[in-house]
């Protein structure tokens, strides 16, 4: 790859001499030449510069000299029609040249655009100063047939092109194969094609002034690779969100594997099935003004774990009994029943239909074991299983149990990590409540449903029957201890 700088102060990129740039050329990997544009002057002060026309302030680069400058620097001839026919003929062996002008009126230089100019035969930076380069420099290599491209690095100002252009010669050069010492240097970086910021690195000493990775990232020192894989990636995934919102938003989705999307959703944005990008996700409690949408979202999302087995009119019986705007009220109007709802903040497009904003997505139901001051339980707790057993508070006082009595989430958000979000969450709200016990019942046949609560650590602590429409189905009992660190059972045994 050739590199041509054109600028009056050719000392300034005496700096790519050094470092890994520097070696590439002396090397010979990329071949690094700059020119001074009063070379191609033809008056005794070198002049480079005339006043503006129409008036104004400061003063403006002369098209006649960066002609003569550009016109060598890019081997074409000065009449036009002859220098636009080798251009073409040029283009026709499939060599690429590219004409850059930094500049911040251009399109802002990214990482794309250092790994596109990175495939380039030949880029030459036309360094302008003062006011800039007379505008109708670029317009005449472009009406040639010449790539031109006017790059800004950012949005404000430089007293001239020459920084700009060591920002950009530096970023795509050590891209070129052989420029890196380890090629894998530029796979995980920030910025590069996976769309995120890269993951927080360290070294030695494991423990520095109070921060000890031995507790912070412990997996960072386990030696396991792809757990360390997996954790990075979830850190950057964190840092992205966090720092650079608008590059999530333009991840694209068939990218993103089910670990991604899980990381996603942990943060705040979701995958809809079919959508192109994450959208923003949000979780709250559940309020009056919800309960029709959450009575809708409840009657879609229930038949999805019923077990095959049971009929449409059985179904149907069992929420027109237990799905119903008095249960929801009730529940929303109960301080013992912690109700979260999921929704997204942005319209989205699924495969399934459209997403609007507002709309419920999923949500789950944590009712507390606790009589009110007339001994009545909370509507919708079912009978705890005889398996369950209560451990006392950390204290030493009574414990308290309460039932995961629903953790659904919309279809067309299936896969897209937000089940296991809002199930971390009931497993926190419960543990802020002071349950010692959170348990709950699914079907023996959805085995996905109990992977799912395996990985937030319920055990199978037994079964239960229960009834759907008049039907006694068999399911699991799951069950923890939220304030746990280690998540205990609640029954002896099995785990």
């Amino acid at each position: 790859m050739r590199l041509d700088v054109v600028t009056i102060f050719p000392d300034y990129l005496r700096v790519l001499d050094l470092s890994l740039i520097g070696k590439a050329a002396g090397t010979g990997l990329i071949d690094l030449v700059v020119h001074d544009l009063r070379d191609w002057t033809h008056d005794r002060h070198r002049t480079v510069d005339d006043t503006p026309l129409g008036g104004g302030a400061g003063m403006v680069m002369r098209p006649d000299v960066w002609g003569e400058a550009l016109d060598t620097v890019l081997d074409l001839p000065a009449d036009p029609t002859a220098a636009r026919e080798a251009v073409t003929a040029r283009r026709g062996t499939g060599t690429r040249q590219v004409l850059v002008v930094p500049t911040p009126a251009g399109e802002l230089f990214t990482q794309r655009t250092a790994e596109d100019l990175a495939h380039a035969d030949q880029v030459v930076f036309a360094c302008g100063r003062y006011e800039g380069i007379d505008a109708r420099v670029p317009e005449h290599y472009r009406e040639l047939g010449v790539e031109v491209r006017e790059l800004s690095i950012g949005d404000y100002v430089l007293n001239g092109g020459e920084a700009a252009a060591l920002v950009i010669i530096e970023a795509v050069a050590r891209l070129r194969p052989g420029v890196l010492g380890n090629p894998g240097s530029v796979v995980e970086e920030s910025h590069s094609e996976a769309g995120l910021l890269e993951y927080p690195v360290h070294t030695r000493p494991v423990a520095w002034r109070g921060h000890d990775l031995a507790v912070t990232w412990p997996g960072l020192l386990s030696g396991d690779h792809p757990r360390i894989a997996r954790e990075r990636r979830e850190q950057a995934i964190a840092r992205t969100v966090a720092r650079r919102p608008d590059m999530v938003a333009r991840l694209e989705a068939q990218r993103l594997g089910a670990g991604d999307r899980a990381a996603l959703a942990r943060n705040g944005w979701a995958v809809p099935r079919g959508a192109p990008h994450p959208v923003p996700l949000e979780l709250r409690p559940l309020e009056a003004e919800d309960v029709p949408d959450l009575v809708a979202l409840a009657r879609r999302t229930f038949p999805d774990a019923c077990p095959p087995f049971l009929t449409a009119e059985q179904i149907d019986e069992h929420i027109a009994r237990h799905l119903t705007v008095e249960r929801m009220s009730a529940w929303q109007a109960d301080p013992r029943v912690i109700v979260t709802l999921a929704h997204l903040t942005e319209d989205a497009s699924t495969e399934a239909g459209e997403v609007r904003v507002g709309e419920s997505v999923g949500y789950s139901v944590v009712i507390l074991e606790a009589q009110d001051d007339d001994g009545v339980l909370p509507p919708g707790l079912d009978a705890r299983p005889e398996a369950v057993r209560v451990p006392p508070s950390s204290d030493g006082g009574p414990g308290l149990a309460a039932e995961l009595s629903k953790v659904y989430v919309d279809a067309r958000l299936r896969g897209s990590g937000l089940a296991d979000v809002l199930l971390a969450e009931a497993v926190r709200d419960a543990s802020t409540a002071g349950v010692t016990a959170l348990w709950l019942g699914t079907h023996d046949g959805n085995r996905r449903a109990q992977k799912a609560y395996r990985r937030s650590g319920f055990a199978k602590v037994g079964i239960r029957r229960y009834d759907v429409g008049g039907h006694l189905c068999r399911d699991v009992v799951m069950a923890l201890n939220p304030g746990a660190s280690d998540s205990e059972p609640t029954a002896g045994g099995e785990r």
